[in-house]
């Protein structure tokens, strides 16, 4: 890859690293960037999962550093979402060209249409409990959970959340404590899978997990305060542009 493209990667990996810690859809950005550079679906899709790796191996470690972690909590989640994603990685790999790009295309119109419509309502309160409830429940949602990110990964985040907080009833910091430990397992799992049956863009994984490794390591410090309206609106102008390409000039 020429040196440019490196630098973008980079770029990307660093905003994908940020939003996923904080929310979500990280992977929005990440994902599209290496279809248009000419990476096959699923080459891009199995790449991709090298950058969550590093964000979720640095914002574990940030998390951690603040006092905050659950590891047994968080390893039973992991279980269970690997579980699906496993399976979900099984049928990942078979997605190419065309429907590869409708899959992305289909979710990017989802996120747009959720952004451009009120509140988002898997955002956490600042009045939910330390304490989970509804285990039982909140392990079973995660295999679903786990098996959308062992297919496309795009978007989990937003599955994770609700199941984390209106679900199991946790609180904001928590959530994000849970979710970057969970995707951690659940993406090796996956990634593993992908390694053996297609090839991997290495040099694309390497300057992405660069970027997700700083802005997952930033993001675990930050809350979004400032700027959130203009964020939206530049990702769905983003977003916009990637899903007629996708559409339209695959």
């Amino acid at each position: 890859m020429q040196l440019w493209e490196l630098i973008l990667l980079a770029f990307a990996g660093f905003a994908s690293g940020w939003i996923n810690v904080i929310a979500g859809g990280g992977s929005l950005l990440t994902v599209p960037v290496m279809v248009f550079m000419g990476l096959p679906g699923p080459v891009a899709n199995g790449t991709n999962r090298i950058s969550i790796i590093a964000q979720s191996i640095s914002a574990v470690t940030a998390f951690r550093a603040q006092g905050f972690s659950d590891f047994r909590l968080s390893a039973t989640l992991a279980a269970a979402a690997s579980v699906g994603a496993y399976f979900g990685a099984q049928m990942g790999v078979k997605l190419d060209g065309v429907w590869f790009n409708r899959l992305v295309a289909a979710v990017m119109i989802a996120v747009m249409v959720l952004m451009a419509t009120g509140e988002d309502k898997s955002r956490p309160r600042p009045d939910a409990s330390a304490q989970a409830k509804n285990l039982i429940l909140g392990h079973a949602l995660m295999i679903g959970a786990g098996f959308w990110g062992g297919l496309i990964q795009i978007g989990v985040g937003f599955l994770l959340m609700p199941i984390l907080y209106r679900v199991m009833g946790l609180d904001l910091v928590r959530v994000n404590m849970h979710k970057v430990f969970i995707a951690l397992i659940f993406t090796t799992v996956a990634f593993f899978v992908f390694a053996s049956k297609v090839e991997i863009a290495w040099e694309a994984g390497a300057a992405l997990a660069v970027g997700t490794g700083v802005g997952g390591w930033m993001g675990a410090h930050a809350t979004i305060r400032k700027g959130e309206q203009f964020i939206k609106r530049a990702l769905i102008a983003v977003l916009a542009a990637m899903t007629a390409k996708l559409l339209f000039f695959p």
